[in-house]
Order: structure tokens, then sequence, then C-alpha cells
């Protein structure tokens, strides 16, 4: 309740507390004669206060909505909606970006809703609704073997993908909606070809399981990512609820679309290149929303090559946006961490240069014909460990595209080494491999201190490392 004309002319001495929920909303109490503790002044929810003043005008002016709540009941109502849509503690409990993201989710969401809807449509008409001719066995085994390929696709993405999915989750969002969006064109023209219908569909659905797993394990990585109170139920939950809601309104929609389309298949297909053409682009603004602060191997290179040529390291709002989110775009150079000792070296000559001059958790080797560079990984590293690791192959990457040109960064150093990258005959490069062990080790100290004061995550990474770990080492062995 609110206190009366006379008790809030009191000044704000009088005032015994103040309360805040999140920074949404904000309540002061202040005692009156008799002991009784009242609200004082509230305030919150501003963005829908000038809302709610439009409906009070109208109230006063029109008796047909006497009972509309008042100005100062809209917090109430405000926070209502959010309890209902949003994560309890909005905006705190999650990462900056995630209302950007939810707003573009939301319009991808509902143009993919409309899209479905004729896909389903016109694979109902495949299969035979609606044609006395067809045969319930015949629409079954269709079915069936759509949802079976289906599972087995699902199954070898999974084995095959399912670690990278992590490592990569904006691009892999990316890529599951451009595969849904196939999925959905193939579907529509499969009635088109019923010599081919059943293939077409089971290729379709192949697609979709696949976008059900890269989808599903994106969404987890994400949310994740935006939970920042150990809260990823409820920032899961609070998704669902949102996602529920726009598919309603995509099929309130839908309703009103599916009797227009019906024996038009050139209106079906204008339909779905507009919304397909929707769907793509607020996908693209989503993920484009979404700042990461822990490193896959994308945004370890790109905050590498900067920090060479301006010795500074960007911070996740500046690094995320020149991250490459459409499928295909790579690093020139491939960089394996967490390989198996046997990739790395073939003699014990090679494994004393592989470990360099200096004792570190990981060892690393060079390959310019196959423009990759491996490191294996000891059984101690930790996170930092490998990112120093990561940071190294960096690089070595740079020195065998011949990319440290304009370095700021130890200049002579690399014009050294880039001097004997070009000289060097073996494809090994172990000379190279040795002498960089010593540029690291001065460079990364201010290279990690640069990542920590600017908020990105070092006590994990997305570095996409395997799991071979190496516990045996040549000098520890000359020394017992």
């Amino acid at each position: 309740f609110l206190p009366s004309e006379m008790a809030v002319c009191d000044t704000e001495a009088n005032v015994l507390c103040t309360e805040h929920y999140g920074t949404r909303s904000t309540r002061r109490y202040v005692q009156e004669e008799d002991g009784r503790i009242i609200v004082w002044a509230e305030q919150g929810a501003q963005a829908f206060r000038s809302l709610w003043k439009i409906f009070t005008v109208y109230r006063q002016i029109s008796p047909l909505c006497p009972h509309l709540p008042s100005p100062d009941q809209n917090s109430n109502y405000c926070l209502s909606l959010q309890a209902v849509f949003l994560p309890q503690g909005f905006p705190e409990s999650v990462s900056e970006d995630y209302l950007t993201y939810q707003l573009w989710d939301t319009v991808q969401a509902f143009a993919s809703s409309i899209t479905g809807t004729l896909a389903t449509q016109a694979v109902l008409r495949g299969v035979g609704v609606g044609d006395s001719t067809a045969t319930i066995v015949g629409a079954t085994v269709t079915w069936i073997l759509k949802d079976g390929t289906g599972m087995v696709g699902r199954i070898l993405f999974a084995w095959l993908k399912g670690s990278k999915l992590d490592c990569d989750a904006k691009k892999w969002r990316l890529f599951a909606d451009i595969l849904n969006d196939v999925a959905i064109f193939m579907e529509i023209v499969a009635p088109a070809f019923p010599a081919c219908f059943t293939l077409i569909i089971c290729v379709s659905g192949v697609f979709k399981s696949i976008v059900g797993v890269a989808g599903g394990a994106t969404r987890a990585a994400l949310t994740a990512h935006q939970a920042r109170r150990d809260n990823m139920a409820d920032v899961s939950a609070k998704d669902g609820s949102q996602e529920t809601l726009v598919n309603l309104a995509g099929l309130l929609v839908s309703l009103v679309l599916v009797p227009v389309v019906t024996d038009n298949i050139a209106l079906t297909y204008v339909l779905y290149l507009l919304f397909t053409t929707l769907h793509l682009y607020a996908n693209y603004r989503a993920v484009r929303g979404v700042v990461m602060e822990t490193l896959n191997q994308t945004r370890l290179n790109i905050l590498t090559n900067h920090f060479l040529r301006e010795g500074r390291v960007l911070t996740p709002a500046r690094a995320n946006p020149e991250e490459p989110v459409l499928p295909g775009f790579q690093s020139q150079v491939v960089v394996s961490i967490g390989s198996p000792l046997k990739k790395l070296v073939n003699s014990v000559s090679d494994l004393k240069k592989a470990s360099g001059k200096n004792r570190k958790k990981y060892l690393l080797g060079v390959r310019r014909a196959a423009g990759a560079v491996c490191v294996v990984l000891k059984r101690e590293s930790r996170s930092v460990d490998m990112i120093q690791a990561g940071f190294h192959a960096e690089i070595l990457g740079s020195l065998i595209r011949g990319g440290c040109s304009g370095c700021t960064v130890e200049p002579e150093a690399f014009r050294e080494l880039e001097k004997r990258v070009k000289e060097a005959q073996d494809d090994r490069l172990w000379d190279v491999v040795v002498e960089s062990h010593l540029l690291v080790d001065k460079l990364f100290p201010n290279f990690l201190n640069g990542l920590i004061e600017g908020g990105w995550e070092t006590e994990r990474n997305l570095l996409d490392s395997d799991e071979w770990r190496l516990s045996y080492d040549v000098e520890d062995k000359k020394r017992q």
C-alpha cells in the first residue's frame, strides 16, 4: 500500500530502509506515528510507466474500463511479466548480451515456425493426405523411413562433431539454422517429385536430425555462457517459455496462412523465401550479438594477431565481432591441441627439440607442408598451459604463413625467425620451434596479463583439445 499525501510530504530523513529488486525496482520504507512501516516511494519498470499513463488517461475519460490498474501499480505488472519470461534477477543474473540474443532468437523462432508449417503441409500432401489412391501402409512406411534415417544421422553426427559444438557454438548454431532451412525447402519441393519423394524426405530427415543435435547442443553452450549465477536451469526454462510463446504466435498466423497457400505452390515458395530470409538474418544477428569470454582457437587467433601488431589484447566486446560465424571460415594453419605423441615426433632427438630449452607443460611441433601445428599436452597441464600452447601455436602459424611482417612486438626476433623459416629445407622446422620457445617466454606473461585485465576467462577454455596426455619425459628419466 502507498502512503497518503500527508505522508509523502515527509522528507527522506524519515526513511528507515531501502530495498532493491536488482536494478528493476526500488522501495523506500518510512515509519508512521502508530509504529507501522509503510512504503514511502516505489520506483521501477520505467519503460512501462509512460504506457500505463496513457491507459490511465483513457480510464479517466472512459467509463468502459474503470478497473484499469493505476500507474502506481505498473511496476508490479512489469515484474510479473519479467518473472514469467525472464530469468530471476534479470539483468544481473545473465550476461550483457542476453537481451540482444534473445530478441533476435525470438524473431528467428517465429520465422522458423511459419516455414515449418509450410513444410508439414507439403509432407502431408506428399504422403497422400487428400489423395484417395494413397494407402495407409505407404504413408506409414515413408514416415518410418524418414524417422529411422534421422535417428541414424543423429547418432553419426554426434559421434563425429560432438566435441566441436562447444568450441564453436556460434558457428554451429548458425550452421544448424541454415541446414534447417535447406531441410524445409526439400520437404516443400518433395511433392513435385513423386518418384523420389521418399528419398528426399529421408535426406531431409537426416538434415533435421543434425539440426536437432547441433541446435540443442549449441543452445546449451550459449545458456551456460548467459547464466551468471549458476542459474542454467532457470535461463533454459525461461528460454523455453519465450520460444513456446513465439511458437504459439506462429501457430496462430499459420492458421490464417494454411488455407491461403493450399493448392497455391507459387505463394508457398514466395512465403518460404520471405520467412527464410528473415530467419537467416535474425540468426546471423543473434550469434553476432553473443560476446563470449572463453577462448576458442578462432578467438585466440584474433587476439594473438592483434597483440603481435598492436602490443595489447582486445577485450571480449572488441574481439567477438571479428570472429567469423559462417561455416567454412577458419585459420589457414590447423592447430591440434592434445595430439598423441606419435603425430609429433619420430625419435628421441625430435622429442628433445619439441620440448625446447625451457621446461613447459606441453610439447610442440610443425608440419609446414600440411600447414599444421601439433601440441602434445603433459598430464599436469592446466587451462593456462593450454592457452600458452595455443598462443605458441598461433605464433608458429604466423611464421609459416609469413604473416609476421607487421609485428611491432619483438620485431627483430620475428624477422630472424621468418628468415630461418624461408631458408629451412626440412618440413619440421625444429630449429625454428626451439627458438620460438624463447620468444614465447618473453611474450606470454604480458599476453596473459592482457587477457585477465580484458575480462577473458583463463581458468577454462574451449580450445578443442583432445584427451591425450603425456606423462613420460626424457630429461626426468635421465635424472633418476
